[in-house]
């Protein structure tokens, strides 16, 4: 299969389990939603995938390959990434120059990340394109530190994407954010290249029923159930657990 595949994905600490048998897809192109009340195991699932975490039993495969032993930057090269995962925003740099950075880094020219790179007209069609895609433009080349919080979010999305990913996992996206500024997430995620997989894992389940095509929902590291978004919010299990519950 092209993508993510994982079965059987277990994870232990010592007597306590996190992640107990879970078996799940993320073909290319996928929009689906992994959500779940507090403790259900949802910062495991996408430490395991990533390689932050060992798993203590099952199989990670990408593109058929299994990368179960491999360290996060593998994973990485390879094309999994997750926001916040390996992106620091630099407060006093402007936009441009944040995302001038891990396209110079993606090309193994990281001494010139502190040095001018405007010269190389490639490089700043590539920054361009990213800044019209999350529609940063109006702040192109305003200082990070003075975007609000929302407008932070969205560089640190477009610094992920800078490195090419094939699998992208944004986890809590909107955690932290107001009502008001909800919708930058959902519009860029809208925005995403049609053949990137995309994993969301979230909180705010207005923005899951928008974005998702397929919700996964997590208990106690288990997988109780998958369907549409129309499935799940139809699901009296999930609405009592989890949705009628409080977002966890």
């Amino acid at each position: 299969m092209q993508g993510l595949e994982v079965r059987g994905l277990s994870k232990h600490f010592g007597g306590l389990v996190v992640s107990e048998n879970i078996d799940f897809d993320l073909p290319s192109g996928a929009r689906k939603a992994l959500i779940g009340p507090n403790g259900a195991g949802k910062s495991t699932f996408a430490n395991l995938v990533t390689g932050i975490l060992a798993p203590s039993g099952g199989t990670i495969r990408f593109d058929g390959q299994d990368i179960a032993g491999l360290a996060e930057a593998q994973r990485v090269k390879l094309g999994i990434a997750k926001t916040f995962q390996i992106t620091t925003l630099f407060p006093k740099m402007t936009v441009r120059e944040n995302l001038r950075l891990p396209v110079l880094e993606r090309e193994g020219r990281g001494g010139r990340l502190f040095r001018s790179a405007d010269s190389d007209p490639r490089i700043e069609a590539e920054v361009a394109d990213m800044i019209a895609q999350f529609d940063l433009d109006a702040l192109a080349d305003r200082p990070v530190l003075d975007l609000a919080y929302g407008q932070q979010r969205l560089v640190e999305m477009a610094l992920t994407l800078a490195l090419k990913p094939r699998v992208l996992i944004l986890d809590e996206p909107a955690a932290g954010l107001p009502s008001s500024e909800t919708h930058l997430i959902t519009d860029a995620i809208e925005r995403l290249p049609q053949d990137l997989a995309v994993l969301v894992i979230e909180h705010d389940m207005d923005l899951v029923f928008r974005v998702a095509h397929s919700i996964v929902v997590l208990v106690q590291g288990r997988i109780l159930t998958e369907g549409t978004p129309q499935e799940i919010a139809g699901n009296a299990q999930v609405r009592e657990l989890y949705l009628g519950g409080g977002h966890g």
